[in-house]
C-alpha cells in the first residue's frame, strides 16, 4: 500500500506518567464512604420526620399532681391531673382525682363532668359516684347527690371517704341525726383522713357545735394546712364564737394560699363590721372588688360597708350597680342581681335606706315595697324595709330622718 502524500505523518503517543497521589485520593474517598455509610447513616433521622421527644409517664404527672395538691397549689394540681389523663386516658381513677381536687377549687360542674368520665369508664367505680354526689351537694341538688352517694356505697360500704360526703349531703339536707352518724362512722374508718376530720367539723358547726367544730378542723388542717377551704370553715366557727381576732387571722390564712379568690377578703371585711371598725371594713371590701371588678355581689358588699361608714354617695352607686347592675367608671359592664332571701335582701335595704337618707323617697319606696312582697319571711330585711317606709313617711311632714339597718 501506498501513502500520498508529503504532509502525512506517523506519530506515537508519548507514555502516560505515573501519578500515585491520584490513587491515594481514590482510596481516601473510598474509606470516607464506607465511614459515613457505617457509622453515620444508622444514628441519623430520616429527613422531614419529626424528630421524636420523650413523653413522660402517667405515674410522674400522677405524682406531680398530688404534690401540688399537698402543697395548697390547686389550679396548678389540676392542670397536673389532666396531664395524667391525656397520657393514660382509659383509667377511671385519674377523673376522680381531678373531681376531688375541682371540688376543693369550687369547681364543681367541672367536678361532676370530671365523675361522669369516670363512670363511663367503669359504672362500678364507687368513689366515681361519690365523688359525684359530692359536687351535686355544692350545687344544691341535695336529692341527687344523696342518691349518688347512697349508690357509691353499694360498691363501696366501708369506704370512709364515701360515709364522710354523706354525712355532709345529709347535714346539708337539714338531717343531722343521720349527719352525724355518717360523720362518727367515717371518723371510725378512717381517723387519720382530712375528708373525714372535715366532715366531723362540718356536722358540729352546722349543729352549733362551735368549739368542738374547731378541733375537727384544725385535725384536718393538721392534715394539710394547704387547703383554703378548711381556714375558711375555721373562720366561720371563731366567727360563731365571736373571737373576731381568730377569724381575721383564718381568712387571712386562706387569702394567702388563693390571693386570687375575693371571698376570704369579703369576709374579713364584714367582720370588722361586726366590730364596728367600718373604715376597714370598706378597704378590705375594696380589695375584693378589685378582684372580679364585675361581681355584683362584690359591689353589694362594699355598698354596704360604705353605708355603715356613713359615705352615703359612694354607697349608692356600688348598690346601684349590684341591684339594677350598669356600667363601672372605667366601662365594664355588671349585671345586677334579682332580689332573694339573706345576702342579697341586705344590698336591696341598704340600697333603700341610703336612697331614703338622701331625700330620694321616690325611689326608695319602690324597693321596700319589693322586699315586703317578695321575701316576707326574711325577719331582717322586712324590718329595715317597715324602718324605711317610716323615713320615708316622716319625710313628707318633717325633717327626714335617719335609719340604721339592722346587722
Amino acid at each position: 500500500m501506498y501513502l500520498k502524500g508529503s504532509n502525512w505523518k506517523v506519530t506515537r503517543k508519548k507514555p502516560r506518567r505515573s501519578r500515585p497521589w491520584y490513587v491515594f485520593f481514590f482510596l481516601l474517598l473510598i474509606g470516607a464512604a464506607l465511614y459515613v455509610n457505617q457509622k453515620i447513616v444508622p444514628v441519623t433521622p430520616p429527613l422531614f420526620i419529626p424528630t421524636p421527644t420523650a413523653t413522660r409517664s402517667p405515674e410522674s404527672f400522677l405524682s406531680e399532681a398530688e404534690a401540688l395538691y399537698k402543697a395548697g397549689k390547686l389550679q396548678a394540681a389540676i392542670q397536673a391531673y389532666q396531664q395524667a389523663i391525656l397520657a393514660d386516658p382509659s383509667n377511671p381513677n385519674l377523673y376522680v382525682d381531678l373531681a376531688r381536687v375541682q371540688v376543693f377549687s369550687g369547681e364543681y360542674e367541672a367536678a361532676l363532668t370530671s365523675a361522669d368520665n369516670a363512670l363511663l369508664l367503669n359504672p362500678n367505680l364507687g368513689m366515681a359516684h361519690a365523688v359525684r354526689g359530692w359536687a351535686l351537694d355544692f350545687m344544691g341538688d341535695f336529692l341527687a347527690a344523696s342518691a349518688a352517694i347512697e349508690r357509691a356505697l353499694e360498691f363501696d360500704p366501708d369506704n370512709p371517704i364515701i360515709h364522710a360526703y354523706y354525712a355532709e349531703v345529709l347535714a346539708d339536707s337539714g338531717d343531722y341525726i343521720k349527719a352525724g352518724d355518717e360523720s362518727r362512722l367515717a371518723l371510725e374508718l378512717g381517723p387519720n383522713l382530712l375528708e373525714t376530720r372535715r366532715a366531723r367539723g362540718y356536722v358540729l358547726w352546722l349543729t352549733a357545735n362551735y368549739e368542738e367544730a374547731i378541733i375537727e378542723y384544725k385535725a384536718a388542717l393538721a392534715i394539710n394546712n394547704k387547703i383554703s377551704d378548711l381556714h375558711m370553715a375555721l373562720g366561720y366557727n371563731y366567727l360563731a364564737l365571736g373571737d373576731y381576732e381568730g377569724a381575721v387571722t383564718t381568712f387571712l390564712d386562706a387569702t394567702a394560699l388563693n390571693p386570687d379568690d375575693p371571698k376570704p377578703v369579703t369576709e374579713i371585711s364584714r367582720t370588722y363590721a361586726i366590730e364596728g371598725q367600718f373604715g376597714k371594713a370598706v378597704q378590705y371590701a375594696q380589695q375584693a372588688l378589685k378582684s372580679q371588678p364585675t361581681n355584683p355581689r362584690l359591689h353589694g358588699n362594699l355598698g354596704v360597708m360604705l353605708y355603715k361608714n356613713n359615705q352615703l354617695i359612694e354607697a349608692l352607686q356600688h348598690l346601684s350597680l349590684a341591684i339594677q347592675g350598669g356600667t363601672t367608671e372605667d366601662g365594664q359592664v355588671v349585671n345586677g342581681v334579682p332580689l332573694d332571701y339573706g345576702r342579697v335582701a341586705e344590698y336591696y335595704f341598704t340600697y333603700g335606706l341610703a336612697l331614703a337618707k338622701t331625700n330620694q323617697c321616690g325611689l326608695a319606696l319602690p324597693i321596700f315595697q319589693a322586699i315586703l312582697a317578695i321575701v316576707p319571711d326574711d325577719e331582717i330585711a322586712t324590718y329595715n324595709a317597715n324602718e324605711g317606709l317610716r323615713i320615708c313617711q316622716e319625710s313628707l311632714t318633717s325633717t327626714p330622718t335617719t335609719g340604721t339597718p339592722v346587722p
